[in-house]
């Protein structure tokens, strides 16, 4: 048995019963590289969005996991993500963002590669002048590609290559929301921006998925969509977070708005959700805008958090644009001393995980069994293989 065992039991119970996850699943080198596998390259986790490389040849080298990835148009315009390294000596190809008019070359021995990742030209491999060898069979020897799937921008690469299907997968998610199932519109730079954040992953979904905090934390957020408001999104081993049955729509000094999706239920006109999709994507949708946050895990006690945000129409007013961003941003960094605190708060040696609030804390509570599962899972996995 692995020596960063830890005791998921008391995690699996009934909630009202329920202790959350140990300290050194926040804090143990050990037991985050465990849960790499157990829960992050074994399914469908989020890299980027498609809209990081818009136009054919865009490429941006990514780290994940500290792999090292590339994300890529290709010139058909379809998004891949190959491993960043040359077949020949493991060279990494692409060291910035750039957009590839010819083919990707690497920089030790020229060594060429079509942006779908076709060995092209392999340089003097046979020697001076012979640039072809019985040994070296380009078909064979392409970049070495990713699994990957694009649903509402965000690229989901699976890492091991044996998770289901995405649209089986997900299929719950993807239902719920099958009315937003239509285009999506990046906002531009002024629609993205960073937070790196000193925390474990989880604490930035475990903080997502629920609204018992909005009164104490986002003051200003509770004063027109209050607690009561909100009501709890579960869906065991998918996804879990929260809803509004008041969203406010944001509005100009002039009293415009964004462009509303098209066609959607009645039930929009006031709604907004907010899920976060297991592993490390968290997802909301309004009737005129939508975004995407990816977390990117940095290490045990810091993560990266990636914010996109989507328009119904490639024409939104700018102004409005740069307004949502500010607004959404603010929201967003005052979750921050919450989860570091949590964080500095793991490395107290007498605290057991925590209590859930049996009425309050449902979604956390089912990411919580989530990542308990999965790890079991593995686990069971390592002993049979032993």
């Amino acid at each position: 048995m692995s020596d960063t065992f830890t005791d998921l039991t008391h995690v699996r119970r009934p909630i009202h019963q329920a202790n959350g996850l140990p300290n050194a699943h926040y804090t143990d080198q050990r037991v985050y590289d465990e849960e790499k596998s157990a829960l992050l390259t074994s399914q469908w986790a989020g890299l980027a969005v498609a809209a990081d490389v818009p136009d054919a040849g865009d490429a941006v080298p990514v780290t994940f996991l500290g792999m090292p990835l590339l994300l890529i148009r290709d010139k058909a315009g379809t998004v891949r993500v190959f491993q960043n390294i040359c077949r020949h000596r493991g060279m990494i190809l692409v060291q910035e963002p750039r957009n590839i008019e010819g083919a990707i070359r690497c920089p030790y021995h020229s060594w060429c590669y079509a942006t779908d990742g076709r060995l092209l030209v392999t340089p003097h491999v046979g020697g001076p002048g012979t640039n072809q060898h019985e040994g070296i069979d380009r078909d064979l020897l392409g970049l070495i590609e990713v699994r990957n799937h694009i649903w509402r921008d965000v690229v989901w690469i699976n890492i091991s290559g044996d998770a289901p299907a995405f649209e089986d997968a997900m299929s719950s998610v993807i239902a719920r929301w099958a009315e937003f199932d239509k285009p999506l519109y990046h906002g531009g730079g002024d629609s993205r921006f960073s937070l790196t954040v000193d925390c474990n992953w989880k604490l930035a979904v475990e903080n997502y998925c629920e609204s018992y905090h909005l009164p104490w934390v986002h003051p200003g957020l509770n004063s027109y969509s209050r607690l009561e408001d909100h009501y709890h999104i579960q869906e065991p081993g998918q996804y879990s977070g929260q809803g509004t049955s008041v969203y406010r729509q944001l509005k100009g000094e002039d009293g415009s708005k964004f462009s509303d999706f098209e066609n959607l239920s009645s039930v929009w006109d006031k709604a907004a959700e907010y899920i976060a999709v297991y592993p490390n994507v968290l997802l909301g949708v309004h009737r005129d805008h939508a975004f995407a946050i990816v977390l990117v895990p940095e290490g045990p006690s810091r993560t990266t958090e990636n914010v996109h945000i989507y328009y119904a129409s490639e024409n939104s007013d700018p102004d409005l644009r740069a307004a949502n961003s500010k607004q959404w941003k603010l929201v967003f960094e005052e979750d921050i001393f919450v989860v570091e605190g949590m964080q500095r708060g793991r490395a107290a040696p007498g605290f057991d995980g925590g209590r859930f609030s049996a009425v309050m804390d449902n979604p956390t509570h089912l990411f919580h069994d989530w990542v308990a599962s999965k790890i079991d899972a593995h686990r069971a996995l390592d002993q049979a293989a032993e």
